[in-house]
């Protein structure tokens, strides 16, 4: 007679080695976590405390209102955040593409609810890592203390960037920077979400492509 028991205790070790083996081949955490000084101990802890998730198309990640619990790292798929303007009309403030991290750090950090939306504009596979675990590890490990100071730094200067070029660049020349930074948001993402994020109108879109094909060279 067979031992229930232990063929459950079998199957969940198979279930745990399975998702070890998951976390040490992920390119996304890889990539996220990509710190000179962290030990590889010090890794192994944090990719850990990483839990496997998949979200379908169009499925909300975080909605307006609600307060941020987690933040994830995007293994594959394609996602976008999105205010409502004063009108109601969506306006898209960021495209997370493959080994970015999807978060509102505002909601998670300051514990407020959120102003903006995050969806899926595909079917999405993520690794998330909680608030609560990551402030455990924060104060244990001073590495990783030290990545979320770099990896804040650097988002500052990106969305500092951004700002800055949404007045000093044409609509033309955003558009070329948003196809050779992230070419997955032109070939997957819709016009329109692509527009609102350029500030353009969608009519406006459509000629700067149609003048890209037809006289690529004056750009």
């Amino acid at each position: 007679m067979f031992n229930i028991s232990f063929i459950i205790s079998h199957k969940n070790s198979i279930l745990e080695l399975q998702k070890n083996i998951d976390l040490m081949s992920s390119k996304a955490l890889e990539i996220c976590y990509d710190f000179p000084f962290f030990l590889s101990e010090e890794l192994e802890e944090i990719f850990q405390a990483h839990e496997k998730v998949v979200f379908q198309k169009g499925e909300f990640i975080l909605e307006e209102g609600k307060t941020a619990n987690e933040y994830y790292i995007l293994e594959r798929g394609l996602a976008r955040s999105f205010v409502n303007d004063f009108n109601g009309n969506e306006v898209t403030t960021h495209f997370f593409v493959e080994n970015e991290v999807i978060i509102e750090v505002s909601s998670l950090f300051q514990r407020i609810p959120t102003q903006e939306n995050i969806v899926c504009i595909s079917d999405c596979e993520c690794w998330k890592f909680s608030f609560e675990t990551f402030q455990e590890l924060f104060h244990k490990i001073p590495n990783l203390r030290e990545w979320g100071r770099a990896w804040m730094s650097q988002q500052l200067f990106v969305y500092k960037q951004r700002s800055v070029e949404m007045f000093t660049l044409s609509a033309t020349k955003r558009y070329l920077n948003l196809l050779e930074q992230k070419p997955h948001v032109i070939q997957f993402a819709p016009l329109k979400q692509i527009a609102s994020y350029l500030g353009v109108t969608d009519t406006s879109l459509s000629r700067i492509r149609k003048e890209l094909v037809s006289h690529p060279k004056k750009v």
